[in-house]
């Protein structure tokens, strides 16, 4: 019965994939609905952004091996970053009237830095993409039959499919109808544990010290490695596709803004559910913790919960995965369409073209993801890299080029290549917070090259 519910439900999911393609009718509406999402819709689909494989899955297992410390990056990252693009990033972007944040750096840089820009985003997408086709399997593996890799093939198959036909569109209302089964599931189940185990205090009395330690150890390694946590997802997911894809199709400035700060308390609010949920179940049912602490939430609600919770759980954990895949499919494919292919081609190519090129893209970056899902199954690690790669290498250009207007295109490129090879050497000799030494090179490149090689005439001048 829980098998033909999900069926039920994922078809019902393609369909709403399907009626949406009707409100697509130029590459605007496919990459941003339009610029036309009304606040309910834009929040939705902006706490959607990450609440998938990660928060569910990875950060429910990391918190109850290292406790709230370990989390940092996601609940509380995510929420930053959603704050932070609204106060800082927001309106200066929404002005310029773009469809890509690749079409940004054009307007800062020009279309050097716009190429540069687009080449090293493109890649965070396909890990990001394998670690949501790698939960979705896990919870259609939990319900049915079948392999990690057949899952994780039917699982691409079907959000490739309604992202194809409806784009943001689609993305959109199925992230409002799938916004609602997360926080319908999840206070359900946190309710049924909290009962089971004698109520919440009785939980919080049996977790251990290091659960609700906010804050490192007065050190500069605890206090390095806790505020490179935070930059992880709160500074490196502002440079980002499926970030602005997301605020950028609200219908207005003003709705952009509100929705930004709505959905991050949302997701500080509802993503810490999941670390109540797994302390409970650790609680009450030790054996499935000792298991497969990725699996705990989905295999404690398998076999100790009815099938009432039991479809509404599995319905959001569904819900929360295919709506950061759908997204996280469209990202790259509007960066490779917008700012890869059509400036090659110029004005030879119509925009009915494009609308079938970003459609294709969606395609090819969905099989590149699926080939790293069979390879890497560590959501977290998949998902964490991904914002890395945004870190150092384009955060400091965007907030540079918005922000400071001495930085120049040779800062900006600078900035980006010498950032990402610090990151990947530091990577390769194991040095510790690879993430932040690879930040500080591209702090320091940018300022160097801005200052070494100027710009006679900055973009920046024309927005002010």
């Amino acid at each position: 019965m829980l098998l033909t519910a999900i069926i039920i439900y994922l078809c019902l999911t393609v369909a709403v994939g399907a009626w949406s393609s009707r409100l697509v009718k130029n590459s605007s509406d496919f990459v941003l609905a339009g610029r036309s999402l009304p606040l309910f819709l834009s929040a939705s689909a902006l706490f959607a952004t990450w609440f998938g494989s990660e928060t569910i899955f990875g950060a429910s297992s990391v918190y109850l091996e290292d406790g709230l410390i370990g989390v940092i990056e996601d609940p509380f990252g995510g929420a930053l970053c959603l704050v932070l693009f609204g106060m800082f990033y927001l309106r200066p972007m929404y002005k310029m009237n773009v469809l890509t944040i690749g079409d940004v750096f054009q307007k800062l840089f020009g279309k050097r830095i716009e190429f540069f820009a687009s080449i090293f985003m493109i890649p965070a997408y396909f890990g990001y993409v394998a670690a949501q086709l790698v939960a979705l399997s896990l919870v259609l593996g939990t319900v049915a039959d079948i392999s990690l890799t057949q899952g994780i093939l039917i699982s691409a198959g079907i959000v490739v499919f309604y992202t194809f036909l409806g784009g943001m569109w689609a993305i959109s209302i199925t992230d409002f109808i799938q916004t609602t089964m997360i926080v319908i599931g999840l206070v359900w189940v946190a309710i049924m544990v909290a009962q089971e185990a004698g109520g919440v205090g009785a939980i919080f009395s049996q977790a251990p010290p290091e659960s609700f330690q906010f804050f490192p150890e007065n050190t500069l390694s605890g206090w390095t490695n806790y505020l490179g946590a935070w930059a992880i997802l709160g500074l490196g997911s502002i440079p980002s596709q499926d970030i602005y894809q997301r605020v950028m199709s609200s219908k207005s400035e003003k709705v952009a803004v509100r929705s930004t700060y709505l959905a991050g308390a949302f997701y500080l609010s509802f993503g810490l559910l999941p670390l109540f949920i797994a302390l409970g179940a650790k609680v009450l049912y030790p054996e499935l913790y000792l298991e497969n602490k990725q699996m705990l939430l989905p295999s404690m609600v398998l076999q100790h919960g009815g099938l009432p919770i039991q479809i509404m759980f599995f319905g959001a954990l569904i819900s929360a995965i295919m709506s950061t895949t759908s997204s996280g499919l469209l990202a790259p494919s509007a960066i490779i369409s917008e700012n890869i292919i059509r400036p090659y081609f110029g004005d030879k190519l119509q925009d009915k073209h494009l609308l079938w090129i970003l459609r294709i893209n969606i395609a090819s970056v969905a099989v590149i993801a699926t080939l790293i899902a069979t390879w890497e199954s560590n959501i977290y690690e998949l998902v964490a890299g991904a914002s890395i790669l945004m870190l150092v290498s384009l955060f400091v250009p965007l907030t540079a080029g918005l922000y400071w207007k001495k930085a120049s295109k040779m800062g900006a490129l600078m900035a980006m290549v010498i950032g990402m090879i610090a990151y990947l050497v530091a990577e390769n000799l194991e040095l510790p917070e690879t993430h932040l030494i690879g930040l500080a090179f591209s702090i320091l490149s940018m300022l160097i090259g801005s200052f070494s090689f100027p710009d006679q005439n900055h973009t920046t001048d024309e927005l002010s």
